[in-house]
């Protein structure tokens, strides 16, 4: 059984010797079938263009940032005025409201006042009506100092 052990021993070893060869071969030809296949047209980049781009991108990160900082001041200045316009609508509408509530006012005392004129008015023409015709004229009596209606509120 020692031979027997042995020949076999000998043709695995073979065997695994057989599939490394091959495997090498195998790899070799497809390295060599790519290269045939896709053969270099324009060399690789040199060094010295690849650090030359290197530096052109940096100075273009440079100024890229250096315009972000300039975006975000504006941004931070247009948030500001934003705020302030705001404000400012916010101050406008409570104005508004006030001016409509003495515009209402107004109009109510111009309302009284219109109809005081009216019932003056009719006064008038009564007493005129009411006049004796025996010629003689009354003279009127003094005039009424004016008074604030402000103060009827």
């Amino acid at each position: 059984m020692t031979l027997a052990i042995l020949t076999r021993r000998s043709i695995v070893v073979v065997a695994v010797v057989a599939a490394l060869a091959l495997g090498g071969a195998s790899i070799r030809a497809a390295a060599a079938w790519t290269s045939a296949a896709a053969p270099l047209a324009v060399p690789p980049a040199s060094l010295l263009s690849i650090e030359a781009a290197l530096y052109a991108e940096q100075d273009r990160s440079t100024a890229l940032e250096g315009e972000l900082r300039t975006l975000e001041a504006a941004s931070q200045e247009l948030a500001a005025a934003l705020a302030a316009a705001q404000g400012q609508v916010t101050t406008d509408t409570s104005t508004a409201a006030t001016l409509r509530a003495d515009l209402a006012a107004a109009q109510g005392k111009l309302a009284k006042l219109e109809a005081e004129l009216a019932r003056a008015a009719r006064a008038a023409a009564v007493a005129a009506a009411v006049q004796p015709a025996s010629g003689t004229t009354t003279a009127p009596g003094p005039t009424p100092e004016p008074h604030d209606e402000e103060d009827d509120d």
